[in-house]
Order: C-alpha cells, then structure tokens, then sequence
C-alpha cells in the first residue's frame, strides 16, 4: 500500500515532533512522514530518519524551499515559533509562505496551528492591557489569529493549541524557592481556569484531525489536557514533587513588569486567559480532545513522566 505523505514542519520541535513520532510509531497507518527541519544533521532529526521519516531541509522565510518540500505531499502541518525571533511582522510573513506554498504545492490538508486573535475581545484601543509593537495585545497569539485568513478552507483545519505544560521545564515558568525555600508557582490569572497540555499531545491530536480526512477540513477546534487554575496545578506540583507548592498569584501588571524577553506578552496573556476564562476554555473542550487523542495526559500524568526535568532553583 503506497502511504500518504504528510509533510510536518517543525519536526524536531515540541509540537511537529509530536506528530512526527505519532504516525511513525503506526506501522499499519495510512501515512508516511516527511520531516522538514533546518538542521538535518541533528540528533533529533537522525532519530526521525532512523524511524523512517524522509528528511528535508526548508526555511520559513523562502517559500519557494516550502514549496518543495511540500510537493507531493497529502497532506501538511503548519507551525511558526514567534519566540525564536519575537518579531510579529516575521511570523505573520512565514504563516503566509506556509499558506502559499501549500496552495501551490496542491496539499490536500493542511492543518494550521493557530491561536485567537486577542485584538477580537480587546481592541488595541482598550486600555485594559498595553498595546504592543503598536497594533497587537497578545503578540504570539495575534499573529497566529490573523494569519487564519491566508489559509484556504477547502484544504484547511484551524486548530487552536493551549499552554505547553513543558513551559515549567523550558521557559523559566518552573516553581521557585522564595528566601525561606519554600517553593512558589507564579500564575497571574487568580482563581481562574487555563487551559493546559503536553506538547507531544498537539501532535497525536493533530494525527487523529489527519485521520478523520475530510471531515476536519475548514473546521476550528481547540484542543486541551486539562483546565486547572493555579492552585489546582500547585496541588498537583506538590504532590508529585513532593515538596510544597504554594500558587503565588500577582496582578498581570506585576508579571509585565518583571522584564525577561516577552513579559509584557506573557502578562497581556495571562490577562486575557483570567478575563475570558469561560470562553477560552469552552473553546477547547476535553471530551473532543481525548476523542482525537484516546492517550492524552492530564498534568498528574505528565508530571508523572516528566517531574524529573522540572528545575527547581
């Protein structure tokens, strides 16, 4: 049986390794892999090829390198990361590379990785939370919303993402010792529920979309492990790590202010998730989610398997 080729950018990355890894751990599946990546040497992409993934090398800003990567190919998932460069005007022209050459190229589904534009419930001129980079309230989501409008919906699923519990290992949102020790989890959005999920499990979700073929095409859905506030991921933390976790919960302004790359991103975000809990978490129901992905984790579970990598100093 001749596979469907399924063309993945981002495959050495949290959410197209996901994928990747999904459909090569399906030996009697309908698909095939072809992984694009811009560093085919690496380790992450020999073990793909190891898996039987085909390797290519394409970037985002040349679409015409996209455009063969994507040809033959059934079918493609679309990913752009805003937090390797932060530069809004960047990410909005490879999402359109990425809709361009999959248009051209004839895919047959493409599944685009999307977020809400924020700008549709705060308008830029709301003064609730600062405007940034002159027109966006919530940056790496704005664009991605925006950018909804260059893919084709004959061809296209929209599927909205939530918070990557791998930001506590990754993106300095790991609980941290105050002066007496003790350890605090800071999340600004009070008792409100955020929507949350494993990176791998974007993948395996974003495998049952291609799985469900034609039936997912032109449509949104969003998709989550669990929505927890931030006592209830404290609760978890503590018993998982077995030390004590208190939530530390401080106004969005405070978390704008504290001055790493993108805080004041970060802060609009936390905002808008706290402002529009109710929304935000409808829009990404869990039932729908496990539906798509029978295996997926909820935070105990992931913390389970990867508490060991949560830095804690």
């Amino acid at each position: 049986m001749t596979k469907k080729l399924i063309t993945v950018i981002g495959a050495t990355g949290a959410q197209g390794g996901g994928l990747a890894r999904a459909i090569l751990a399906d030996k009697t599946g309908e698909f095939s892999v072809r992984a694009v990546t811009r560093k085919p040497d690496g380790d992450a992409a020999r073990a793909l090829a190891a898996a039987g993934a085909e390797l290519v090398s394409a970037d985002l800003d040349d679409v015409e390198s996209v455009k063969r990567a994507f040809d033959g190919a059934y079918g493609a998932y679309c990913v752009t990361n805003y937090w390797e460069h932060m530069s809004p005007d960047k990410e909005i022209a490879q999402a359109k590379n990425l809709a361009d050459a999959s248009k051209a190229s004839g895919v047959t589904h493409v599944i685009w990785s999307t977020l809400e534009d924020t700008r549709k419930r705060v308008p830029v001129s709301d003064e609730r939370m600062p405007t940034l980079h002159g027109r966006f309230k919530v940056p790496h989501f704005d664009t991605k919303g925006e950018s909804d409008a260059q893919f084709d919906p004959a061809r296209t699923t929209y599927l909205a993402t939530s918070f990557y519990w791998e930001n506590l290992i990754y993106f300095g949102m790991n609980p941290k010792p105050d002066a007496s020790g003790k350890l605090g989890f800071v999340l600004p959005m009070g008792d409100k529920k955020m929507p949350g999920i494993a990176a791998e499990d974007i993948g395996k979700c974003a495998y049952g979309l291609f799985k469900r073929g034609a039936t997912a095409i032109g449509q949104h859905l969003g998709i989550a492990g669990e929505h927890l506030s931030g006592a209830q991921m404290a609760q978890a933390l503590s018993q998982a790590l077995e030390r004590e976790v208190h939530h530390t919960d401080v106004p969005p302004a405070v978390f704008r202010s504290f001055g790493f790359p993108g805080a004041d991103d970060l802060g609009n975000m936390f905002q808008y998730y706290a402002e529009f809990a109710d929304e935000f978490c409808a829009a990404r129901p869990l039932a729908d989610s496990r539906a798509l992905n029978p295996e997926l984790l909820t935070f105990a579970a992931w913390l389970g398997k990867y508490k060991s990598k949560i830095p804690l100093s």
